[in-house]
């Protein structure tokens, strides 16, 4: 069985060879060492969750004693696992590290990108979508675009935080300790701390990870299940658990997952790509409403924009989608529009190599893990800076990615709602550098996502506060520099992203972790 180094660092340099991307727009094998946490945060098993009303739903019965002939009897086990650990086995070990939590979020941004794969026309101009009953069908499903992929990574990123807390509050209730601890003479691979081991919090995240990761790219399923049983293995290779520890911690992490998709199949999400009929009538009502509808300038053209009702998904921390939902455009003609329109063009005619490269480098197009993947590694980046143990991390993920897929879902809505054209229907002769994207320009998605997630990560990173903002504005000003967007488009997306991220902030501040 390959490992997940192979596997995750080839999938990188073929789609890159596949698709030409640059290296910033694709994850790759994050290395990173083992670290010593900045913390252990002894009281996590009383952070408010997200999906579970109280972490005593999910009931763990007491661990036998570390003196007990069972309990010996797993460590003589480990031990003799550890003793014939070969080259491979170490990698693996040092792979997964003492934060596995960053490396499913990897994976996770990695099939996004693996599946960010529009599909073609046929002979006859039609679109066949995806058929989630028929995965294997061709095109494969999913289409990881950023509405899916962000909706991914919420659900990935809760039910692993969910879980976590979970695992935390059994931790300290019954203290069981550490093997190499309970037997000095178990070889520990990591930096060592005194985190109680039962049940196991990598055990946690090796199964809501698989069975999250696996309801949403469902092609993976084998891999993805082979990868859980290499980061099981691992917890017993690096002396982290035994394999009771493990069990107890299969049990949290399938039922965090189970309830987690009972959430996803009831979310609206089957129902965001719609029939040309209702699609029509969207448009129409936008006409009728504001004088404007925006128009596929694709070639052969789509007859339904991408996913026109995902504005109707339900929201994670945001109570009605109108509240977010931003005032009307411009109206054509108008002297906003003949503005920002008068700035599209001199861009386009007098691009600087600066700007063109940032157009390039948040381009997040296919093959790529999208926008909200983008501010996943920036994430990533952070949480192993300042040295965060697991839960912390999850806790990262969790909100910023619920503030991520709010963001998209205001999006959408905004974008669907008017129904604004795009420069290149709107502007004469126009031409962008980033190609022609299949759903209104109002607002602009990287701004909305981006601002959402600087928002977030400003707040549990206060220090790297300026950078984050930097770098939405980056994202921003990319889609004006290529030419998708007006420039009221992102300057509302980035605010649009800004309120949409607060929520998620006030969410935080109560939840018991500070």
């Amino acid at each position: 069985m390959k490992n997940s180094f192979t596997f995750y660092t080839g999938i990188s340099f073929a789609l890159m060879f596949l698709f030409s991307c640059s290296e910033e727009e694709l994850p790759s094998y994050f290395k990173f060492n083992d670290y010593e946490f900045a913390s252990l945060d002894e009281n996590g098993g009383l952070w408010s969750p997200v999906l579970l009303e109280d972490v005593n739903q999910i009931y763990i019965a007491k661990p036998t004693e570390t003196t007990s002939l069972a309990y010996k009897a797993e460590l003589n086990a480990s031990k003799e696992a550890i003793s014939k650990l070969t080259a491979h086995q170490r990698d693996i070990i040092s792979y997964w590290s003492n934060n596995p939590i960053v490396r499913w979020n990897e994976i996770g941004l990695e099939l996004a990108a693996k599946y960010n794969l529009i599909p073609g026309p046929n002979p006859d101009g039609t679109y066949t979508l995806p058929d989630p009953n028929n995965p294997g069908a061709k095109p494969y499903f999913p289409f990881a675009h950023p509405p899916y992929a962000s909706r991914a990574f919420a659900y990935l990123s809760v039910a692993q935080l969910d879980g976590l807390i979970t695992a935390w509050h059994y931790k300290y209730l019954y203290n069981r300790p550490s093997p190499y601890v309970s037997d000095p003479s178990i070889v520990f691979a990591y930096h060592k701390n005194e985190l109680p081991s039962y049940p196991s919090d990598g055990a946690v995240l090796a199964i809501t990870s698989r069975d999250i990761l696996s309801a949403m790219f469902p092609l993976e399923k084998e891999y993805l299940s082979k990868l859980a049983e290499e980061h099981l293995q691992s917890l017993i290779w690096a002396g982290v658990n035994v394999q009771s520890d493990l069990e107890a911690g299969k049990i949290i992490g399938t039922e965090v997952a189970r309830m987690a998709l009972i959430r996803a199949s009831t979310d609206g999400m089957k129902n965001a790509q719609t029939s040309k009929h209702v699609s029509d009538s969207i448009k129409n009502a936008a006409f009728e409403g504001f004088g404007w509808a925006w128009e596929n300038m694709e070639t052969p053209k789509r007859l339904v924009g991408l996913t026109p009702l995902f504005g109707k998904v339900k929201m994670w921390n945001v109570p009605t989608v109108e509240e977010v939902r931003p005032a009307s455009p411009p109206a054509l003609n108008s002297p906003q529009f003949m503005k920002d329109v008068e700035e599209l063009k001199r861009y386009s005619k007098n691009l600087t190599s600066e700007q063109r490269k940032i157009a390039n480098w948040w381009q997040d197009g296919l093959g790529t893990y999208t926008p909200p993947g983008h501010w996943n590694r920036f994430a990533k980046e952070s949480i192993v800076k300042y040295k965060l143990n697991p839960i912390r991390s999850a806790r990262v993920f969790a909100y910023m990615n619920m503030a991520i897929v709010d963001a998209g879902i205001s999006c959408w809505d905004t974008k669907y709602y008017y129904h604004y054209p795009r420069p290149i229907q709107a502007i004469p002769g126009f031409k962008t550098i980033l190609g022609t994207p299949n759903f209104p320009a109002y607002t602009s998605g990287h701004s909305t996502f981006s601002g959402a997630a600087a928002e977030v990560l400003s707040y549990f990173f206060p220090a790297e506060e300026a950078k984050y903002r930097k770098w939405a504005q980056e994202a921003a000003d990319s889609r004006v520099y290529g030419g998708i967007h007006y420039r009221f488009d992102s300057e509302v997306g980035l605010d649009q992203g800004k309120k949409i991220g607060a929520y998620a902030v006030i969410r935080a501040k109560y939840d018991g972790a500070n």
